[in-house]
């Protein structure tokens, strides 16, 4: 597909499972992956909060490679394992969220890849939106 940007973020599964950690359309679209709170290979937080915060980062790292941040955001999506961190995963949401406003949905999940992880985020971005 001509005119798509790819970035990644050197996480080892990018290479295993082949994907990019974002990728722009020409259209100013950007995807970015499921990011969950793995930094070098190692999960970073330990509670919903901590975890959320760190895979907003992660999500956020790759839009800034793009030229892009958090203002630019119109969507995410919460996946969690537990209902008891709606609440904890909401605040990390809204500390860094809340004069963006994005569309935004969470969703309980029966779990993932590692059991320590509580959290994954997906997060859309638009190239130019107004402000």
């Amino acid at each position: 597909m001509s005119g798509v940007r790819r970035v990644s973020t050197g996480a080892p599964w990018e290479e295993q499972f082949g994907y990019s950690r974002a990728v722009e359309l020409p259209s100013g679209l950007v995807l970015v992956s499921g990011c969950t709170s793995v930094v070098d290979g190692e999960i970073v937080g330990g509670g919903p909060y901590e975890q959320a915060v760190n895979s907003f980062n992660v999500a956020l790292g790759a839009l800034g490679q793009l030229g892009l941040g958090r203002d630019d955001v119109v969507r995410t999506r919460m996946y969690i394992t537990h209902a008891r961190d709606v609440e904890e995963v909401g605040r990390a949401h809204k500390e860094l969220f809340d004069t963006v406003r994005p569309a935004a949905t969470m969703i309980i999940v029966s779990g993932f890849v590692d059991p320590s992880l509580v959290v994954e985020i997906e997060v859309e971005a638009f190239r130019g939106v107004p402000a």
